[in-house]
């Protein structure tokens, strides 16, 4: 595996996405959820995060839609999102070094907090 390289390019980020979710699938508590929710969709679902992450990393706005809404009814709940986390930190730490790398796994923080807090939320007042 590459290590110490910056994230730069599309090139970049496409193997971060693949390199991620090639983990995620592999990963007992998460690989199951993700492979019963993406049946089918997966090329999609790639092609979607490589956008994502483009926008985010990169700054060429690639990617339009609202993340948040297609998780709001996965079984997860806070130990998805410390896994998730913890997986994509090692995916990150084990290809990049450098200051995109450390605002990717900033940004995946956050995102998994947010996630977490506003699923956690929506289930609230869902059943209220």
């Amino acid at each position: 595996m590459e290590t110490g390289k910056e994230i730069m390019a599309m090139e970049d980020i496409q193997l971060l996405v693949d390199t991620f979710y090639s983990r995620v699938r592999e990963d007992e508590l998460l690989g199951p959820i993700f492979i019963e929710r993406l049946v089918g969709k997966w090329e999609e679902h790639l092609a979607k995060m490589y956008r994502f992450w483009q926008t985010l990393l990169l700054g060429e706005h690639t990617y339009y839609g609202s993340p948040l809404m297609p998780h709001l009814d996965m079984p997860v709940e806070k130990k998805h999102f410390q896994r998730w986390v913890k997986i994509f930190h090692q995916t990150v730490d084990d290809l990049f070094a450098g200051e995109v790398a450390e605002e990717a796994k900033w940004r995946g923080n956050r995102m998994a907090e947010m996630f977490n807090y506003k699923i956690d939320f929506f289930r609230t007042t869902k059943n209220s």
